[in-house]
C-alpha cells in the first residue's frame, strides 16, 4: 500500500509554529511577565535606576496609599462614577440604536458607520476634537449658548466641578457606538420565529422586546458589562489629553503613570496602585461571570 501523504510538510509546521509561537511569546512577555513583575515591585521601593536599588518594604506602599495619599480616594470615586455613567447612559442608548438598526431601515449601513466611527478613532484624537468643542473662546458649546464673551466664559476643562462630566460626555460619545455594535451582533442571534410567535399572541413591540429579545441578549449583556468595567478602569488617554488628570479628573490609571514615569519615579508605589486597580477589576468581573455561567448551565 502506498504510504499516507502527510497533510503538513515540514515547512508548513515551521510556519504554524512561528505564527503561534511569536504571538504567544510576546503575550507572555508583555502581559504576564510585566503583570507579575508589577505585583512583586508593589512591595518594594525602586527609582528605576539599577536593580540593586530595589528595596523590600512589605505593605508600606499600600499603607501609605490608603492613608497618606489625598488623590487616591478621589481617583477611586472618579473611576466608579466613570463606570456608572457608561453603564447608565451610553449603554442603553447603544441598545436603542441597535434595535432601531436591526429593523433594516433605509441607509442602516450608513448609520452604523456614522455611529461606530468614534470607536475606530484613537482616544487621543477624540480628546483633541472635544478640546475644540469645549474651548472657552471658540468652542462649539460656548458659541451656541453665548458663553464665549468676557465675563460669561464657562471653562469646561479647567473648572473642577465640570471637567469630569465634560470628559464623560466625550467618553460616552465613543462608548455608544461600541455598545451599538455589540448589541447589534447579539440581536442577529435572536430567532425570528420567537418574534413571530409573540406577535401572533398579541404582544406589542415593547412586550416582545422585554419578554423575548431581552432574555436572549443575556450573553451579550455579560460581554457589555465586562467591556464597560474594563473601559472604566483603563480610562486614561482622554483624561490625559484634556488636563493630565488634574483639578478634579484624577483616575487610578493617571496615578499609576504619574508615579512610574513622573519627575520623581516611584515604581514600587506606582505598582502598588496598579495592583489595586487589578484587584478591583477582578473583584467586579469574576463573580459576575461565575454567576452568569452558572445560570446558563442551569438553563
Amino acid at each position: 500500500m502506498p504510504a499516507k501523504k502527510r497533510l503538513l510538510t515540514r515547512r508548513d509546521r515551521f510556519t504554524l509554529a512561528v505564527m503561534a509561537g511569536v504571538p504567544t511569546v510576546l503575550h507572555v512577555a508583555l502581559v504576564w511577565v510585566t503583570a507579575l513583575a508589577s505585583m512583586a515591585l508593589a512591595f518594594t521601593t525602586w527609582d528605576g535606576i539599577g536593580f540593586g536599588s530595589i528595596t523590600w518594604v512589605g505593605l508600606d506602599n499600600f499603607r501609605q496609599l490608603f492613608t497618606d495619599n489625598p488623590q487616591f480616594w478621589p481617583a477611586v470615586e472618579h473611576n466608579v462614577v466613570w463606570f456608572a455613567v457608561l453603564i447608565l447612559l451610553p449603554t442603553p442608548f447603544g441598545l436603542f440604536l441597535a434595535t432601531q438598526l436591526d429593523k433594516r431601515i433605509r441607509f442602516s449601513r450608513v448609520y452604523q458607520t456614522a455611529f461606530f466611527l468614534p470607536v475606530v478613532i484613537s482616544m487621543a484624537c477624540i480628546g483633541f476634537v472635544w478640546q475644540l468643542v469645549y474651548n472657552p473662546d471658540t468652542g462649539l458649546i460656548n458659541s451656541v449658548i453665548g458663553a464665549n464673551r468676557p465675563g460669561h466664559y464657562i471653562d469646561w476643562i479647567g473648572d473642577p466641578h465640570l471637567n469630569l462630566w465634560a470628559v464623560l460626555i466625550a467618553a460616552s460619545w465613543r462608548h455608544t457606538g461600541y455598545m451599538m455594535i455589540l448589541y447589534l451582533a447579539g440581536l442577529k442571534s435572536v430567532d425570528p420565529s420567537l418574534r413571530e410567535a409573540a406577535a401572533l399572541d398579541g404582544a406589542n413591540e415593547w412586550q416582545t422586546f422585554r419578554s423575548v429579545v431581552l432574555p436572549t441578549l443575556r450573553p451579550t449583556n455579560t460581554v457589555v458589562l465586562v467591556v464597560t468595567v474594563i473601559e472604566a478602569l483603563r480610562a486614561f488617554d482622554l483624561v490625559f489629553v484634556f488636563n493630565k488628570g488634574a483639578h478634579g479628573t484624577e483616575l487610578l490609571s493617571i496615578l499609576v503613570t504619574n508615579n512610574i514615569i513622573g519627575e520623581s519615579s516611584r515604581i514600587g508605589y506606582g505598582s502598588a496602585i496598579a495592583v489595586v486597580l487589578l484587584v478591583i477589576s477582578l473583584a467586579v468581573i469574576i463573580p459576575y461571570l461565575i454567576a452568569t455561567f452558572r445560570r446558563e448551565r442551569r438553563a
